[in-house]
Protein backbone atom coordinates (compact mmCIF):
# COMPACT_ATOMS: atom_id res chain seq x y z
CA UNK A 1 0.00 0.00 0.00
CA UNK A 2 1.56 3.45 -0.30
CA UNK A 3 2.01 5.92 2.05
CA UNK A 4 0.72 9.56 1.36
CA UNK A 5 4.09 11.03 0.55
CA UNK A 6 4.48 8.25 -2.50
CA UNK A 7 0.96 9.45 -3.65
CA UNK A 8 1.91 13.03 -3.34
CA UNK A 9 4.92 12.53 -5.01
CA UNK A 10 3.28 10.96 -7.77
CA UNK A 11 1.25 13.62 -7.89
CA UNK A 12 3.70 15.99 -8.67
CA UNK A 13 5.37 14.50 -11.22
CA UNK A 14 2.32 13.65 -13.10
CA UNK A 15 1.06 17.78 -12.34
CA UNK A 16 5.12 18.34 -14.09
CA UNK A 17 4.25 16.57 -17.30
CA UNK A 18 1.06 19.16 -17.91
CA UNK A 19 3.11 22.04 -17.67
CA UNK A 20 4.85 22.11 -20.66
CA UNK A 21 3.83 25.24 -24.16
CA UNK A 22 3.52 27.53 -21.34
CA UNK A 23 0.96 26.39 -19.69
CA UNK A 24 2.97 26.22 -16.10
CA UNK A 25 2.10 30.12 -16.33
CA UNK A 26 -0.54 29.90 -16.51
CA UNK A 27 -1.38 27.66 -13.93
CA UNK A 28 0.67 29.63 -11.86
CA UNK A 29 -0.84 33.05 -12.33
CA UNK A 30 -4.27 31.52 -12.21
CA UNK A 31 -3.91 29.34 -8.73
CA UNK A 32 -2.08 32.76 -7.40
CA UNK A 33 -4.84 34.89 -8.12
CA UNK A 34 -7.60 32.14 -6.47
CA UNK A 35 -4.97 31.87 -3.59
CA UNK A 36 -5.36 35.93 -2.83
CA UNK A 37 -9.33 35.93 -3.81
CA UNK A 38 -10.00 32.78 -1.12
CA UNK A 39 -7.22 34.07 1.17
CA UNK A 40 -9.50 37.55 1.11
CA UNK A 41 -12.74 35.44 1.49
CA UNK A 42 -11.99 33.51 4.44
CA UNK A 43 -10.16 36.84 6.13
CA UNK A 44 -13.50 37.74 6.83
CA UNK A 45 -14.70 35.40 9.54
CA UNK A 46 -11.24 35.50 11.36
CA UNK A 47 -11.76 39.67 11.71
CA UNK A 48 -15.42 39.11 12.34
CA UNK A 49 -15.26 39.37 16.11
CA UNK A 50 -13.26 42.66 16.19
CA UNK A 51 -16.10 43.82 13.11
CA UNK A 52 -18.52 42.91 15.44
CA UNK A 53 -16.91 44.90 18.69
CA UNK A 54 -16.21 48.02 16.03
CA UNK A 55 -20.04 48.66 14.90
CA UNK A 56 -21.83 46.86 17.69
CA UNK A 57 -23.77 44.07 15.70
CA UNK A 58 -24.52 40.81 16.74
CA UNK A 59 -23.56 37.04 15.36
CA UNK A 60 -26.93 37.29 12.68
CA UNK A 61 -26.00 41.03 11.31
CA UNK A 62 -22.46 39.74 11.03
CA UNK A 63 -23.45 36.78 9.36
CA UNK A 64 -25.45 38.76 6.85
CA UNK A 65 -22.41 40.28 5.85
CA UNK A 66 -20.84 37.21 4.84
CA UNK A 67 -23.98 36.53 2.95
CA UNK A 68 -24.00 39.68 1.40
CA UNK A 69 -20.33 39.05 0.18
CA UNK A 70 -21.00 35.10 -1.24
CA UNK A 71 -24.82 36.25 -2.70
CA UNK A 72 -22.47 39.38 -4.75
CA UNK A 73 -20.38 36.38 -5.99
CA UNK A 74 -22.92 34.50 -6.80
CA UNK A 75 -25.08 37.00 -8.42
CA UNK A 76 -21.85 37.49 -10.65
CA UNK A 77 -21.47 33.75 -11.99
CA UNK A 78 -24.08 34.26 -15.03
CA UNK A 79 -23.09 37.48 -16.43
CA UNK A 80 -19.53 36.18 -15.91
CA UNK A 81 -19.82 33.14 -17.48
CA UNK A 82 -21.61 34.68 -20.38
CA UNK A 83 -18.73 37.55 -20.68
CA UNK A 84 -16.26 34.73 -20.67
CA UNK A 85 -18.04 33.78 -23.89
CA UNK A 86 -17.81 37.18 -25.56
CA UNK A 87 -14.46 39.05 -23.73
CA UNK A 88 -12.19 35.99 -22.97
CA UNK A 89 -10.89 34.98 -20.18
CA UNK A 90 -8.01 37.24 -19.55
CA UNK A 91 -10.14 40.11 -19.35
CA UNK A 92 -12.36 38.53 -16.57
CA UNK A 93 -9.65 37.45 -14.63
CA UNK A 94 -7.74 40.62 -14.20
CA UNK A 95 -10.77 42.65 -13.69
CA UNK A 96 -11.74 40.20 -11.31
CA UNK A 97 -8.85 41.05 -9.06
CA UNK A 98 -8.53 44.99 -9.91
CA UNK A 99 -12.46 45.19 -8.73
CA UNK A 100 -11.53 43.30 -5.89
CA UNK A 101 -9.24 45.44 -4.55
CA UNK A 102 -11.43 48.44 -4.93
CA UNK A 103 -13.73 46.85 -2.45
CA UNK A 104 -10.78 45.74 -0.13
CA UNK A 105 -10.48 49.55 0.38
CA UNK A 106 -14.00 50.68 0.60
CA UNK A 107 -14.53 48.05 3.32
CA UNK A 108 -11.39 49.29 5.11
CA UNK A 109 -12.41 52.35 5.57
CA UNK A 110 -16.22 52.02 5.95
CA UNK A 111 -17.77 54.27 8.45
CA UNK A 112 -20.49 52.31 9.18
CA UNK A 113 -21.47 48.86 9.12
CA UNK A 114 -23.84 48.82 6.45
CA UNK A 115 -21.27 50.75 4.25
CA UNK A 116 -19.18 47.52 5.68
CA UNK A 117 -21.86 45.64 4.31
CA UNK A 118 -21.83 47.20 1.28
CA UNK A 119 -18.05 46.75 0.30
CA UNK A 120 -18.15 42.95 1.40
CA UNK A 121 -20.76 42.91 -1.81
CA UNK A 122 -18.34 44.89 -4.10
CA UNK A 123 -15.79 42.37 -3.09
CA UNK A 124 -18.25 39.36 -3.83
CA UNK A 125 -19.44 41.11 -7.08
CA UNK A 126 -16.18 41.62 -8.49
CA UNK A 127 -14.14 38.55 -6.78
CA UNK A 128 -17.38 36.87 -8.96
CA UNK A 129 -16.43 37.50 -12.00
CA UNK A 130 -12.89 35.16 -11.67
CA UNK A 131 -14.72 31.62 -11.05
CA UNK A 132 -16.06 30.68 -14.28
CA UNK A 133 -13.21 32.34 -16.62
CA UNK A 134 -10.70 29.60 -14.24
CA UNK A 135 -12.86 27.44 -14.71
CA UNK A 136 -12.96 27.51 -18.82
CA UNK A 137 -9.27 28.73 -19.11
CA UNK A 138 -7.73 25.54 -17.19
CA UNK A 139 -10.33 23.16 -19.20
CA UNK A 140 -9.03 24.82 -22.53
CA UNK A 141 -5.27 24.43 -21.08
CA UNK A 142 -5.02 21.03 -20.21
CA UNK A 143 -8.27 19.38 -21.75
CA UNK A 144 -8.25 15.51 -20.42
CA UNK A 145 -6.40 16.53 -17.62
CA UNK A 146 -8.56 19.33 -16.63
CA UNK A 147 -9.12 17.66 -12.77
CA UNK A 148 -5.54 17.48 -11.98
CA UNK A 149 -4.93 21.33 -13.02
CA UNK A 150 -8.29 22.51 -11.04
CA UNK A 151 -7.24 20.30 -7.95
CA UNK A 152 -3.98 22.20 -8.29
CA UNK A 153 -5.61 25.47 -8.55
CA UNK A 154 -8.19 24.91 -5.96
CA UNK A 155 -5.67 23.54 -3.59
CA UNK A 156 -3.80 26.79 -3.76
CA UNK A 157 -6.49 28.29 -3.23
CA UNK A 158 -7.16 26.93 0.15
CA UNK A 159 -3.25 27.22 1.09
CA UNK A 160 -3.95 31.33 0.99
CA UNK A 161 -7.85 30.55 2.97
CA UNK A 162 -4.83 29.18 5.50
CA UNK A 163 -2.31 31.26 5.73
CA UNK A 164 -4.25 34.89 5.54
CA UNK A 165 -6.34 34.49 8.16
CA UNK A 166 -3.53 32.90 9.53
CA UNK A 167 -1.44 35.94 9.17
CA UNK A 168 -4.39 38.22 9.85
CA UNK A 169 -4.95 36.52 13.05
CA UNK A 170 -1.45 37.60 14.28
CA UNK A 171 -2.00 41.45 13.01
CA UNK A 172 -5.46 42.27 13.82
CA UNK A 173 -5.24 43.08 17.42
CA UNK A 174 -2.48 44.74 17.18
CA UNK A 175 -2.81 47.34 14.24
CA UNK A 176 -6.65 46.83 13.52
CA UNK A 177 -9.13 45.06 11.69
CA UNK A 178 -9.07 48.03 8.67
CA UNK A 179 -5.15 47.84 8.34
CA UNK A 180 -5.32 44.23 8.08
CA UNK A 181 -7.75 43.96 5.54
CA UNK A 182 -6.58 46.54 3.31
CA UNK A 183 -3.11 45.39 2.93
CA UNK A 184 -5.04 42.61 0.85
CA UNK A 185 -4.69 45.08 -1.58
CA UNK A 186 -1.11 44.31 -2.89
CA UNK A 187 -1.41 40.74 -4.04
CA UNK A 188 -4.67 41.80 -5.57
CA UNK A 189 -2.77 44.39 -7.97
CA UNK A 190 0.47 42.51 -8.78
CA UNK A 191 -1.31 39.46 -9.60
CA UNK A 192 -3.63 41.60 -11.72
CA UNK A 193 -0.67 42.44 -13.94
CA UNK A 194 0.36 38.66 -14.47
CA UNK A 195 -2.74 37.39 -15.08
CA UNK A 196 -2.94 40.43 -18.00
CA UNK A 197 0.21 39.71 -19.32
CA UNK A 198 0.66 35.49 -18.99
CA UNK A 199 -3.01 34.48 -20.08
CA UNK A 200 -3.52 33.78 -23.60
CA UNK A 201 -6.42 35.85 -25.12
CA UNK A 202 -8.56 33.30 -27.28
CA UNK A 203 -11.26 33.96 -30.34
CA UNK A 204 -13.95 35.77 -28.83
CA UNK A 205 -17.55 36.43 -30.15
CA UNK A 206 -18.46 40.22 -28.63
CA UNK A 207 -21.65 40.67 -31.33
CA UNK A 208 -22.97 37.03 -29.29
CA UNK A 209 -23.70 34.24 -31.58
CA UNK A 210 -27.09 33.15 -32.80
CA UNK A 211 -30.46 34.17 -31.73
CA UNK A 212 -30.67 35.08 -27.91
CA UNK A 213 -33.68 32.56 -27.67
CA UNK A 214 -31.63 30.17 -29.37
CA UNK A 215 -28.85 30.50 -26.85
CA UNK A 216 -31.14 30.42 -24.16
CA UNK A 217 -32.80 27.64 -25.16
CA UNK A 218 -29.46 25.82 -25.53
CA UNK A 219 -28.18 27.02 -22.24
CA UNK A 220 -31.83 25.61 -20.81
CA UNK A 221 -31.20 22.19 -22.43
CA UNK A 222 -27.85 21.83 -21.12
CA UNK A 223 -28.38 22.88 -17.30
CA UNK A 224 -31.66 20.45 -16.66
CA UNK A 225 -29.69 17.11 -18.12
CA UNK A 226 -30.06 14.76 -15.90
CA UNK A 227 -25.85 14.65 -14.93
CA UNK A 228 -25.63 18.23 -14.37
CA UNK A 229 -29.16 18.46 -12.41
CA UNK A 230 -28.03 15.94 -9.87
CA UNK A 231 -24.20 17.26 -9.54
CA UNK A 232 -25.47 21.06 -9.09
CA UNK A 233 -27.84 19.97 -6.32
CA UNK A 234 -25.63 18.12 -4.46
CA UNK A 235 -22.78 20.71 -5.03
CA UNK A 236 -25.71 23.41 -3.16
CA UNK A 237 -25.66 21.29 -1.02
CA UNK A 238 -22.40 21.12 -0.07
CA UNK A 239 -21.47 24.78 -0.21
CA UNK A 240 -24.27 25.62 1.92
CA UNK A 241 -22.17 23.59 4.39
CA UNK A 242 -18.98 24.99 3.41
CA UNK A 243 -20.46 27.94 3.71
CA UNK A 244 -22.45 27.71 7.36
CA UNK A 245 -19.73 25.97 8.52
CA UNK A 246 -16.38 28.34 7.73
CA UNK A 247 -18.25 31.66 8.51
CA UNK A 248 -18.44 30.33 12.21
CA UNK A 249 -15.84 27.83 13.00
CA UNK A 250 -13.63 30.41 14.47
CA UNK A 251 -16.40 32.08 16.62
CA UNK A 252 -17.51 28.25 17.36
CA UNK A 253 -14.27 27.01 18.42
CA UNK A 254 -13.83 30.57 20.85
CA UNK A 255 -17.38 30.95 22.19
CA UNK A 256 -18.41 27.05 22.64
CA UNK A 257 -14.99 25.34 22.91
CA UNK A 258 -13.34 28.06 24.90
CA UNK A 259 -9.73 28.23 22.48
CA UNK A 260 -8.01 31.22 22.68
CA UNK A 261 -8.51 33.45 19.03
CA UNK A 262 -5.45 32.94 17.96
CA UNK A 263 -5.70 28.88 18.73
CA UNK A 264 -8.78 29.25 16.93
CA UNK A 265 -7.59 30.54 13.78
CA UNK A 266 -4.83 28.32 13.92
CA UNK A 267 -6.97 25.52 13.51
CA UNK A 268 -8.91 27.16 10.82
CA UNK A 269 -5.93 27.76 9.44
CA UNK A 270 -5.70 23.40 9.84
CA UNK A 271 -9.31 23.25 7.80
CA UNK A 272 -7.95 24.52 4.44
CA UNK A 273 -4.90 23.29 5.00
CA UNK A 274 -6.16 19.67 4.84
CA UNK A 275 -8.61 20.86 2.36
CA UNK A 276 -5.70 21.74 -0.13
CA UNK A 277 -3.67 18.06 0.23
CA UNK A 278 -7.41 16.74 -0.68
CA UNK A 279 -8.37 18.76 -3.23
CA UNK A 280 -4.93 17.91 -5.05
CA UNK A 281 -5.33 14.54 -4.80
CA UNK A 282 -9.08 14.42 -5.58
CA UNK A 283 -8.60 16.38 -8.63
CA UNK A 284 -5.97 12.90 -9.82
CA UNK A 285 -7.66 10.51 -8.27
CA UNK A 286 -11.25 11.37 -10.23
CA UNK A 287 -9.07 11.45 -13.75
CA UNK A 288 -8.33 7.86 -12.58
CA UNK A 289 -11.21 6.29 -10.70
CA UNK A 290 -13.75 8.09 -12.34
CA UNK A 291 -15.59 11.73 -10.57
CA UNK A 292 -19.07 9.67 -9.09
CA UNK A 293 -17.08 7.19 -7.13
CA UNK A 294 -14.34 10.62 -5.28
CA UNK A 295 -17.35 12.61 -5.01
CA UNK A 296 -19.65 10.01 -3.09
CA UNK A 297 -16.37 8.88 -1.09
CA UNK A 298 -15.83 12.26 -0.39
CA UNK A 299 -19.15 13.72 0.80
CA UNK A 300 -20.12 10.18 2.81
CA UNK A 301 -16.52 10.72 4.78
CA UNK A 302 -17.10 13.90 5.66
CA UNK A 303 -20.19 13.40 7.47
CA UNK A 304 -18.34 11.85 10.05
CA UNK A 305 -16.38 14.91 11.58
CA UNK A 306 -18.95 17.28 11.62
CA UNK A 307 -20.99 14.61 13.93
CA UNK A 308 -18.03 14.58 16.05
CA UNK A 309 -17.58 17.95 16.33
CA UNK A 310 -20.00 18.99 19.39
CA UNK A 311 -18.48 16.20 21.35
CA UNK A 312 -14.97 16.68 20.97
CA UNK A 313 -13.00 19.10 23.30
CA UNK A 314 -9.17 20.02 24.03
CA UNK A 315 -7.17 22.21 21.44
CA UNK A 316 -5.54 18.65 19.64
CA UNK A 317 -8.77 16.43 19.64
CA UNK A 318 -10.40 19.58 18.01
CA UNK A 319 -7.21 19.71 15.66
CA UNK A 320 -8.04 16.60 14.52
CA UNK A 321 -11.20 16.80 13.88
CA UNK A 322 -10.55 20.00 11.99
CA UNK A 323 -8.01 18.37 9.35
CA UNK A 324 -11.31 15.67 8.78
CA UNK A 325 -13.49 18.65 8.05
CA UNK A 326 -11.39 19.88 5.59
CA UNK A 327 -11.24 16.77 3.19
CA UNK A 328 -14.90 17.65 2.47
CA UNK A 329 -12.92 20.66 0.18
CA UNK A 330 -11.73 17.54 -2.20
CA UNK A 331 -15.57 17.89 -4.01
CA UNK A 332 -14.83 20.93 -5.45
CA UNK A 333 -12.09 20.47 -8.20
CA UNK A 334 -13.96 16.95 -8.65
CA UNK A 335 -17.43 18.62 -9.35
CA UNK A 336 -16.08 21.58 -11.19
CA UNK A 337 -14.32 19.55 -13.88
CA UNK A 338 -17.09 17.28 -13.77
CA UNK A 339 -20.04 19.69 -14.84
CA UNK A 340 -17.98 21.59 -17.08
CA UNK A 341 -16.91 18.57 -19.05
CA UNK A 342 -20.41 17.52 -19.74
CA UNK A 343 -22.06 21.15 -20.84
CA UNK A 344 -21.90 21.85 -24.55
CA UNK A 345 -18.95 23.71 -25.77
CA UNK A 346 -20.85 26.83 -27.36
CA UNK A 347 -22.52 27.58 -23.91
CA UNK A 348 -20.23 26.18 -21.83
CA UNK A 349 -18.92 29.76 -20.05
CA UNK A 350 -22.73 30.88 -19.90
CA UNK A 351 -24.18 27.66 -18.67
CA UNK A 352 -21.27 27.66 -16.22
CA UNK A 353 -21.90 31.01 -14.93
CA UNK A 354 -25.84 30.32 -14.50
CA UNK A 355 -25.15 26.88 -12.96
CA UNK A 356 -22.45 29.03 -10.54
CA UNK A 357 -24.73 31.74 -9.87
CA UNK A 358 -27.70 29.25 -8.82
CA UNK A 359 -25.81 27.13 -6.12
CA UNK A 360 -23.64 29.89 -4.71
CA UNK A 361 -26.46 32.17 -4.32
CA UNK A 362 -28.54 29.09 -2.28
CA UNK A 363 -25.28 28.28 -0.46
CA UNK A 364 -24.93 31.84 0.06
CA UNK A 365 -27.81 31.73 2.96
CA UNK A 366 -25.74 29.40 5.15
CA UNK A 367 -23.81 31.73 6.99
CA UNK A 368 -27.42 33.78 8.07
CA UNK A 369 -28.88 30.70 8.85
CA UNK A 370 -25.94 29.57 11.25
CA UNK A 371 -25.73 32.59 12.68
CA UNK A 372 -29.43 32.73 13.83
CA UNK A 373 -28.51 29.42 15.16
CA UNK A 374 -25.69 30.47 17.45
CA UNK A 375 -27.80 33.68 18.29
CA UNK A 376 -30.19 31.42 19.40
CA UNK A 377 -27.81 29.01 21.13
CA UNK A 378 -28.21 26.11 19.01
CA UNK A 379 -24.54 25.92 17.60
CA UNK A 380 -24.57 22.45 18.24
CA UNK A 381 -27.75 21.93 16.52
CA UNK A 382 -26.20 23.90 13.50
CA UNK A 383 -23.34 21.71 13.25
CA UNK A 384 -25.14 18.33 13.32
CA UNK A 385 -28.04 20.18 10.52
CA UNK A 386 -24.81 20.77 8.83
CA UNK A 387 -24.12 16.96 9.18
CA UNK A 388 -27.67 16.02 7.75
CA UNK A 389 -27.43 18.18 4.43
CA UNK A 390 -23.81 16.46 3.84
CA UNK A 391 -25.72 13.51 4.19
CA UNK A 392 -28.36 14.06 1.76
CA UNK A 393 -25.61 14.96 -0.48
CA UNK A 394 -23.59 12.08 -0.65
CA UNK A 395 -26.98 9.93 -1.21
CA UNK A 396 -27.25 12.14 -4.58
CA UNK A 397 -24.22 11.30 -5.57
CA UNK A 398 -24.98 7.58 -5.68
CA UNK A 399 -27.21 8.22 -8.80
CA UNK A 400 -24.34 10.55 -10.80
CA UNK A 401 -23.19 8.44 -14.22
CA UNK A 402 -19.83 8.41 -15.39
CA UNK A 403 -18.89 11.23 -17.24
CA UNK A 404 -18.28 9.13 -20.83
CA UNK A 405 -22.08 7.60 -19.90
CA UNK A 406 -22.92 12.02 -20.42
CA UNK A 407 -20.33 12.46 -22.65
CA UNK A 408 -21.77 9.96 -25.45
CA UNK A 409 -25.33 11.75 -24.78
CA UNK A 410 -26.49 8.60 -23.41
CA UNK A 411 -27.97 10.61 -20.09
Amino acid sequence: MQSVGDVLKQQLVRTGRLLGDGRGWTLLVVAAGWLSILGGRYLFPVVLPQVRRFFGVNNAAAGTAITVLWAGYALMQFPAGALTDRLGERRLLTGSLLIGATAIVAVSFAPTFWLFVVGCGLFGLGTGLYGPARGIVISRKFGEHDGTAIGVVLATGSIGSATIPLLASRFVDSIGWQPTVGMLVVPFLLVGIGVWVVVSQPPTDPDGSGSSLKLLETVRTAVTRRAVAIATTAVTLMLFVVQGLTAFLPTYLVMVKGLEQTTAAGLFSLFFLSGAVCQSLAGNAADRFGSPTVLMSVAGVSVVPLLALPFVEGPVPLGVVTVLLGSRLAINPVSNAYIIAVLPDAVQGTAWGFLRTSFFLLAATGSTVVGALFDAQLANTAIVGLAVLTAVATGLYVFLPVRTAVDSGST
